[in-house]
């Protein structure tokens, strides 16, 4: 279970996407009438004389419409201020490419509509709760958040969120639409790299393949005892004496991606989380506490909060049963014995990681690592996680490593392991051969670009889009000022 769930809230990402302040036309307007900015004059008296003075100022304009969205001016500007109040790099970010970019997604949203893709209000709404739960984890409280995004009420906050997530799904599910039957063949990805000129071919940096022999330490079945002993008094103190689940799991809870949070996750059968965890999770009816179980991180219980359809809010309590210092040492031990018998040529790396590791999703391919990025046996060095690369910098090769102490930053008990070198690849230009799953997904891409510019043309042709005169000096990516 990686439990560490990435829900970050950054508006940075969400007003590429769908403005905070976006406004979303009930109307469409006159398909004839340009859309205008809106200027007043405002009156100003002056203290010598009776006369009247006029000076023009310009309000909030439309920049463009697409199909039934409105794109204000304010809207370009506020996604370029929150994108560097962010951190974000604005360097290669220009005005027009901002309001591109916000035209394709309402094009991709107006689009998902006129094609019945739904999205629900449950959906939307349970993003927007993830969201705020995060915000006010990072900032402190309700009214911090508040007053930092300055809002009046988080009613209105949650409207904001509202039509930001909704526009944000229906151009996600609409683009996932238009690419999501693309495959590539092999004849393709053939001629995909055969048109690449051979002075333009890309150059691949240095790649490791590295093979790994895991043994991890087991608690005492006293310690085991003691952490389900633990957790049964904390769940009897929460039903007989009415304490917080929450409270109780900032006070015990050792998994580090939910106790500053109360235990708190939100979740839905897709989220990935060991099997065990969401079988229990599921089995559980709206205010109940399970029984502790365990997995491979230690023992829980879990409280359901809140069921929403297929969607779950729950808090949880891990702890993790201690593994002493003589286990830690006999699996040190161990590992320094195979790693002897594999120098002395009694059996190989791979044979030893079948029949001795104790990492699953490694020991039946020879203790191969795969690299999550494609799941392909090689990790670019320039790309490689930092841990990774501290641990197998100084491996040469046909080297093993002495054993290597590994704590898990997700909350588990803490392991040993050996590691080695199997494949050491320079940094070379792109060879057919030996880079095809590179190459491929370099043509898969290619491909799902072109499918999607395709759609972009068709459909802005036959969508109502219009652009006011302020912007049509824009060089668009698109043809969004008809001509």
């Amino acid at each position: 279970m990686n439990k560490v769930i990435k829900t970050g809230f950054s508006l940075s990402i969400l007003l590429l996407t769908g403005m905070m302040f976006a406004q979303e036309s009930e109307n469409v307007p006159d398909t004839q009438v340009e859309p205008q900015e809106v200027i007043v004059e405002e009156s100003m008296i002056s203290k010598n004389d009776t006369v009247n003075n006029f000076k023009r100022i310009k309000l909030d304009g439309i920049a463009a419409v697409v199909g039934d969205y409105v794109i204000l001016e304010s809207d370009i500007e506020k996604t370029l201020i929150d994108l560097k109040s962010q951190g974000a790099s604005t360097a290669d970010v220009t005005r027009c490419g901002l309001l591109g970019k916000l035209m394709e997604d309402r094009l991709y949203a107006h689009q998902a509509v006129q094609d019945s893709i739904l999205v629900s209000d449950d959906e939307v709404n349970a993003q927007g709760d993830r969201q705020l739960q995060q915000l006010v984890s990072q900032i402190g409280s309700m009214e911090k958040v508040l007053n930092y995004y300055k809002k009046d009420d988080e009613a209105s906050f949650r409207e904001e969120l509202y039509k930001i997530n909704k526009l944000r799904m229906l151009s996600e599910k609409m683009q996932n639409k238009i690419v999501s039957e693309i495959e590539i063949t092999p004849e393709e990805v053939r001629q995909f790299f055969n048109k690449i000129p051979v002075d333009e071919r890309p150059v691949f940096g240095a790649e490791l393949e590295i093979a790994q022999i895991v043994k991890q330490p087991k608690a005492s079945d006293e310690e085991k005892q003691k952490v389900i002993d633990k957790l049964n008094g904390i769940k009897a103190d929460i039903e007989e004496n009415d304490a917080s689940f929450s409270v109780k799991a900032i006070l015990y809870s050792q998994d580090p991606g939910s106790k500053s949070k109360g235990g708190f996750y939100s979740m839905t059968r897709e989220t990935p989380f060991v099997k065990e965890f969401k079988d229990v999770a599921f089995s559980l009816r709206e205010g109940e506490i399970s029984e502790p179980f365990e997995t491979d991180f230690g023992y829980h219980i879990i409280y359901v909060e809140k069921i929403r359809g297929r969607e779950l809010d729950l808090r949880h309590i891990l702890i993790t049963p201690e593994i002493s210092q003589k286990e830690l040492d006999d699996a040190k031990k161990e590992l320094d014995s195979i790693r002897k018998g594999v120098l002395d040529g009694k059996f190989t790396f791979a044979a030893a990681a079948l029949n001795f590791s104790d990492e699953k999703e490694t020991k039946f391919d020879g203790g191969l690592l795969r690299n999550p990025q494609d799941y392909s046996s090689r990790f670019e060095l320039t790309k490689m996680e930092p841990s990774l690369y501290n641990q197998v910098r100084d491996i040469k090769d046909n080297e093993i490593s002495m054993p290597i102490l590994e704590n898990d930053p997700r909350g588990g008990a803490p392991k040993y392991k050996i590691m080695k070198i199997t494949n050491r690849y320079d940094e070379h230009v792109a060879d057919f051969a030996k880079d095809y799953i590179k190459i491929q997904e370099l043509a898969l891409r290619e491909k799902q670009y072109n499918a999607i510019k395709k759609w972009m043309d068709e459909h802005i042709e036959d969508t109502y889009v219009s652009v006011n005169s302020a912007n049509k000096d824009c060089d668009f990516a698109n043809n969004w000022v008809k001509e």
